[in-house]
C-alpha cells in the first residue's frame, strides 16, 4: 500500500507539472508542442473550447481505445494521469508565468521532459499521444517512435494554420528539447567509466585499484597481433569522480600503459545498485 501511495504521489505530481507547463509556459504564448495539450491548445484557439474539455474528451476517447485494442494493462497504467490532466489543467490558472517566447518555451520544454520522465519511471502515462503509437505498432507492426511522430506531427503542422510560423518552428523545437531532457534524466545523471589498461605492471596496478580506488577489476587475456604474445588486460568500471584517482595509480606504476576510455550510460549489479565491497 505504502508502494503504491508513493507511486501515486509521483504522478500526481508529474501530471501537475505538465498542467503548469501547458497554462503557463506553453499555451500563453501558442505553442503546441504536440499531444493532447498541444491540441486543446490548438482548439481553444480556433474554436473557443476551453482546454480542459478537449483534454478530458481526447483522454477519454484514447482510454476505451486503450482498453479495446491493448488491453487491461495498459488501460489502468494511463487510466489515473489521463484522469487527473483534465482536472489539474482546469484549476490552474493560464497565466504567462515568463514573457519571453523562446525563454518561455525552453524552460516549459524542460520542465516538460522532467514530468514525462517521472510518469515513465512509474510506468504511468498522461495518456494523449501515447497511446496511439502503441496501437499502431500492434496492429500495423509500426515502430513507436515513427508512430509517435506521425500522431505528434499532424498536431504540430496544425499550428501552421491556426496560429503562425513561429508557432510552428517553436512547438518542434519544444519537442526537440523534451526528448533531449528525458534521455539526459534517463541516463545522463548515472553515467561511468569504463576503463581498459594493458600494462607490464598489471598486477600492481590491480592491487592499487582494489586498494585504494575500492573497485573491482576483470582480467581479460589478450594476444597482441604485432609480436603475438599474451598479456592481461584490464577492465574497470567506476564512477566518474573517480576517474582521475585510477590516472594516478596508472600513472604511478606506468607511465607507459596503453589506456582505453569510455562513458557509458548505465550500470547495474553489485556495488553500483546495491551496496558491496568490490565488483
Amino acid at each position: 500500500m505504502l508502494k503504491w501511495i508513493k507511486k501515486l504521489g509521483w504522478i500526481t505530481m508529474a501530471i501537475a507539472i505538465i498542467a503548469v507547463v501547458v497554462n503557463m509556459f506553453l499555451g500563453p504564448h501558442s505553442i503546441a508542442a504536440g499531444g493532447i495539450t498541444g491540441l486543446s491548445i490548438i482548439f481553444e484557439s480556433y474554436f473557443g473550447v476551453a482546454r480542459f474539455i478537449t483534454v478530458l474528451a481526447a483522454n477519454g476517447i484514447i482510454l476505451i481505445c486503450a482498453l479495446i485494442f491493448l488491453g487491461k494493462e495498459v488501460f489502468l497504467n494511463s487510466l489515473i494521469g489521463a484522469s487527473l490532466l483534465p482536472g489539474f489543467i482546469r484549476l490552474i490558472p493560464q497565466y504567462t508565468l515568463i514573457d519571453d517566447t523562446m525563454l518561455s518555451m525552453v524552460a516549459g520544454s524542460v520542465l516538460l521532459g522532467i514530468a514525462v520522465s517521472i510518469l515513465y519511471a512509474n510506468r504511468a502515462s498522461s495518456g494523449g499521444t501515447a497511446v496511439p503509437p502503441l496501437i499502431l505498432k500492434k496492429y500495423l507492426r509500426l515502430n513507436t517512435s515513427i508512430g509517435l511522430f506521425i500522431s505528434d506531427g499532424i498536431i504540430i503542422v496544425l499550428t501552421l494554420f491556426v496560429f503562425s510560423v513561429d508557432s510552428f518552428f517553436y512547438a518542434i523545437f519544444s519537442i526537440l528539447i523534451t526528448s533531449i531532457t528525458m534521455g539526459y534524466i534517463e541516463s545522463g545523471f548515472n553515467k561511468k567509466k569504463m576503463v581498459y589498461i594493458i600494462s607490464e605492471e598489471s598486477k600492481s596496478i590491480t592491487n592499487d585499484i582494489l586498494t585504494k580506488i575500492g573497485r573491482g577489476v576483470t582480467l581479460i587475456p589478450v594476444i597482441g597481433a604485432y609480436e603475438g604474445t599474451e598479456k592481461q588486460m584490464l577492465m574497470v568500471t567506476l564512477d566518474t569522480k573517480n576517474y582521475r584517482d585510477l590516472l594516478a595509480v596508472v600513472g604511478e606504476r606506468d607511465k607507459q600503459a596503453f589506456m582505453i576510455t569510455d562513458t557509458v550510460s548505465d550500470v547495474h549489479g553489485q556495488g553500483f545498485t546495491y551496496e558491496s565491497g568490490c565488483v
